[in-house]
């Protein structure tokens, strides 16, 4: 791909600047939306491709695999391949097999659509992330941007559902053909409106090909071993297995970048522990979220009898963060501080997952709203204060990396939701209902163990906290 030329850095949200930021939101959403829109047809795809419960579990099992092992990959590549050249080539792998997807006769070409869709995602995600935290300066104009982004991300998920609803009605494969729509023409307004603001004219020393295998490798290992906790009576001795083949890797990798002249991942970074203790927040936030919605699925489709449509529509109050997070989410942090805005937003999750605990059968919907419409206020104020918090304290070199890591957690705790909530429910047996409300306990844990985590940085006294408070011990 041509080079661009290097980007002014936007002070503020107008004109030129807005319609860049738009581009990048629609990259995400559409990341989002693609991951909504197929769980709710997993049914369909299964009934018309006749596939077996271990292959429909290994269609979704492929995209978090491709994206969790490659994130950090993806990540620095950003850094040092330049960030719009990542977006723009993974966005058209993207496209790409996400068609493929929607052309599948068989399960094997809906494993390779998924898989490699996963790792376009893995390098197109933190490239776009890094593109915002680059072309906005730091301060209001790059905190307005990213909290209008992460509201977008979050609303591509929540409402992803409704619309995988009403396109599996008529016909799955169009869960696969309307993102290569949205797809394409998001890659026709990047290549016209970003640029990188800092574009290298050569790669500075070489490239950390062990570290590169040993990271990824590492990653894939690592998730595969969460998503095989989802089945705890298949093969236990191979899952440690897994995880201890992954953990070694993971060491060799970290004795790599000690010693490497140029090493993929510059360890001094995790000395932040701004970023550490964000990145647990957001690991720990997104997959109480994951189980609690796989759960609800389960329950609404299986155990009440609802339809995709229906389904969608009673979660498609979450996707109020979508309006909220540019517009309530700025004055609260801007009044408060990121940290309590973060503290009251994971509290508020933990909430809401208690209210939907006493759920039976006959309970109406009416019941169930208010958790559901906590749920949505709850994301507008933690994932875009996550996001500025994540990549704040970060020197501009390092953004992709500090992308790649912060998406990494998102990712493994999406993975590792899932799997723990359907490793309690299969554990515990029994009646169905007793199942789900004891799994449903696992989403209130992992919530209230965020706000523990989160309320470790906030100030006594003073000043509303930074960015860099809330995660300071």
């Amino acid at each position: 791909m041509s080079k661009s030329r290097p980007a002014a850095v936007y002070t503020e949200l107008s004109g030129r600047s807005s319609a860049v930021l738009a581009v990048l939101c629609g990259a995400i959403f559409l990341e989002g939306i693609d991951v909504a829109m197929l769980n709710v047809a997993l049914p369909s795809i299964r009934a018309d491709l006749g596939l077996s419960t271990g292959m429909l579990s290994g269609v979704v099992s492929a995209y978090v695999l491709g994206y969790g092992g490659f994130m950090l990959l993806g990540g620095r590549a950003a850094d040092l391949l330049g960030r719009r050249r990542m977006f723009l080539l993974w966005l058209t792998v993207f496209l790409l097999f996400s068609g493929l997807g929607g052309l599948a006769s068989a399960g094997w070409m809906l494993l390779l659509a998924r898989f490699v869709t996963g790792v376009a995602a893995a390098f197109m995600a933190p490239a776009g992330l890094s593109l915002i935290t680059t072309n906005f300066a730091e301060g209001p104009a790059r905190n307005k941007a990213l909290l209008v982004y992460a509201g977008i991300a979050a609303g591509g998920f929540s409402l992803g559902m409704v619309v995988g609803g009403l396109l599996t009605a008529l016909g799955w494969r169009w869960v696969f053909f309307a993102p290569v729509l949205l797809a394409a023409l998001i890659l026709v307004g990047a290549f016209a409106l970003v640029r990188d603001a800092d574009v290298p004219e050569r790669i500075s020393g070489g490239f950390d090909l062990p570290g590169a295998l040993s990271v990824t490798g590492s990653m894939l290992l690592l998730v595969y071993g969460v998503v095989r906790l989802e089945h705890p009576s298949e093969g236990p001795v191979l899952t440690v297995a897994v995880f201890g083949a992954g953990l070694l890797l993971l060491a060799g990798f970290g004795w790599n970048e000690r010693r490497s002249a140029n090493p993929l991942v510059r360890l001094d970074i995790l000395r932040s522990g701004t970023l550490v203790r964000t990145n647990v927040i957001a690991l720990l936030f997104v997959g109480s979220f994951a189980g609690f919605q796989f759960l609800a699925t389960l329950y609404f489709q299986e155990m009440r009898g609802w339809s995709t449509v229906q389904t969608g529509l009673a979660m498609a109050v979450i996707g109020i963060d979508a309006v909220l997070a540019p517009v309530l989410t700025p004055r609260l942090v801007d009044r408060f501080g990121n940290a309590r805005v973060v503290f009251g937003g994971v509290l508020l999750a933990a909430l809401a997952y208690a209210l939907f605990l006493p759920t039976d059968l006959d309970r109406s919907y009416a019941a169930m709203f208010p958790a559901m419409l906590l749920l949505g206020v709850a994301f507008a104020l933690v994932y875009g204060p996550l996001t500025i918090a994540g990549t704040e304290v970060i020197a501009e070199q390092d953004q992709g990396l500090a992308s790649g890591l912060l998406y990494t957690a998102f990712q493994f705790g999406f993975a590792l939701g899932i799997s723990a909530v359907t490793a309690v429910h299969v554990a515990v047996g029994g009646s169905e209902i007793d199942a789900l409300q004891t799994a449903l306990i696992v989403p209130v844990i992992a919530a209230a163990i965020a706000a523990a985590v989160a309320g470790l940085g906030l100030r006594r006294t003073g000043a509303p906290d930074t960015a860099d408070q809330l995660v300071r011990a």
